[in-house]
Order: structure tokens, then C-alpha cells, then sequence
């Protein structure tokens, strides 16, 4: 026998409480045992089949007091960042109220910011927070490996509650295959290959430079450049070199360090 079964709306005190998580099904009084019914059925599709009336089922381990502050869990807590790139932790916090939001480096617990005032004498720390908005993000302009570490999202509730975000910065580096200096024949081809090695974003773009100028774009014919942003490599190609072409070879991404290959070009003989 199918029971409609209705459930109480619950209340502590004069708080009501949000389901985070509903079911609705049927229950069976005879055989106890409940048959749900999923989000995608139509309601009265999934009555007419198990029998019975649509019902709500509520899961306690599920329920958030509606008045109390907390975290949304789908903010990125991992972050990864080169040396001097611009690093932001996003902390969403529903329900916050009057409460305040800080965000403490918890190697030595010192509070960078509380609200939107920065409590630290080292202003490359900042928060960012819009009118309305449950964000409230920590930058951290021109970051250093020192920096790297575990910052925590603090809401004054009593007790407090926090959410831990860890930073890694790292150093990203150009490398040039081969060796430092490379010897060719003239009439041979120079070809270079760069890699930008940890870097967490494909870099949005890499120069080649001969000494201070940069040959990406150059007059000289038989140049040719081939960049690929997700494999982080860059290839340059100097077909049928003469002894001119001898020089300093740089490779430069827009957020790493750069490196340098020295070429020489021999008269053949």
C-alpha cells in the first residue's frame, strides 16, 4: 500500500532551514520500503507509476541552517602561478549577513585583509569584492616564490569557520635544445627549438630576438617562425645561413625567463 507521507517544514526556533538535497517518491507501508522518483521524471508521470502520490523526502545530512554563513565548495582551492604573474584566490561565502570576511597567510597566521581594507604593510595583497557579490577574491600582484603556501578565507561566525587555498609560484624557464654555441656550415639551416618549461598557462607569445632585435618579423628572406601555444614550443628556422647570420639567438616568452644560444657560421672549406 503506497502512503502519501508529508513533510514537516523545520524550524529551530524561528531559523528555517534550506535542503540542500530532496527526493521525492512514494513510500510503502506494507513492504517499507521507498521508491524515488528522480529530478528529470515528470512528478505526476512518477506517482502514477510506483502507485501512489509524489511526496518529498528530505535528508538531514544535507541541511544548512538558512541563516548561518558557509563556503561554496566549487571554488578552485589549487592555484598555480608563474613569478610576477598576477595570482587570485576566489572565496565565495553564501549567507553571509554582517559578517566579516579575512584572509590570513597561515604560515605565521598574519591577517592580509579584512573586508576590503588590507591590513598588511605589503600592498601587493588586496581584496576585491562587488556590491551584491559573494566573492571576495585576495590578488596578489608581482608574486614570489616566498609566496607560495596555504592562505585561508576567514568568516567571523562564532565559532569561526575558514576554507584553506594553496598557492604554488613557481619560476618559468625558456629552453633552447642543444647546446649553448652551435657551429654550422654556411649554406646550412639554423634551426632552434624553444620549450617554456613550468609554466601554468601557455605564454601569449614568444619572441626570437639576434642580439637586441627582434627577427620574428625581420627583412631578411628565409626566415620562418612556428609557435605553438599548447605545447609551450617555439621554432625558428633560418634556411641557407651566411656567415652574417652568426650572432646571439634569444628566446623570449612572454612569462618566463629567456634563453640564449650562440651561433656561429663557417665558411665552408
Amino acid at each position: 500500500m503506497e502512503q502519501e507521507i508529508r513533510v514537516p517544514e523545520r524550524r529551530t526556533g524561528n531559523t528555517k532551514h534550506m535542503f540542500r538535497n530532496t527526493e521525492y517518491g512514494t513510500w510503502n507501508t506494507e513492504h517499507r520500503t521507498w521508491n524515488t522518483c528522480y529530478g528529470t521524471q515528470n512528478m505526476k508521470q512518477c506517482a502514477s507509476k510506483s502507485g501512489g502520490s509524489v511526496v518529498e523526502h528530505h535528508s538531514s545530512y544535507w541541511e544548512q541552517p538558512f541563516s548561518q554563513p558557509y563556503f561554496d565548495n566549487t571554488t578552485k582551492r589549487e592555484t598555480t602561478t608563474t613569478v610576477g604573474q598576477t595570482a587570485y584566490l576566489y572565496c565565495r561565502v553564501r549567507n553571509l549577513g554582517d559578517r566579516a570576511v579575512s584572509w590570513i597567510r597561515k604560515r605565521d597566521l598574519h591577517i592580509l585583509t579584512v573586508g576590503i581594507l588590507t591590513y598588511t604593510n605589503d600592498q601587493r595583497f588586496q581584496s576585491l569584492h562587488g556590491d551584491g557579490s559573494d566573492e571576495w577574491t585576495l590578488k596578489i600582484s608581482s608574486p614570489q616564490v616566498r609566496d607560495s603556501g596555504t592562505y585561508e578565507c576567514q568568516v567571523s561566525t562564532e565559532p569561526k569557520i575558514s576554507q584553506a587555498f594553496n598557492l604554488s609560484v613557481v619560476v618559468s624557464k625558456a629552453k633552447i635544445n642543444g647546446n649553448s654555441e652551435l657551429y654550422i656550415k654556411s649554406g646550412s639551416d639554423i634551426n632552434l627549438t624553444c620549450i617554456v618549461l613550468q609554466t601554468p598557462e601557455p605564454p601569449s607569445f614568444i619572441y626570437w630576438y639576434k642580439g637586441d632585435h627582434v627577427i620574428n618579423y625581420s627583412q631578411r628572406g628565409g626566415i620562418n617562425v612556428v609557435t605553438e601555444k599548447q605545447t609551450r614550443t617555439s621554432r625558428l628556422l633560418i634556411s641557407k645561413a651566411l656567415p652574417a647570420d652568426s650572432g646571439n639567438y634569444t628566446c623570449a616568452p612572454s612569462t618566463a625567463e629567456s634563453a640564449s644560444v650562440l651561433v656561429h657560421v663557417l665558411n665552408g672549406g
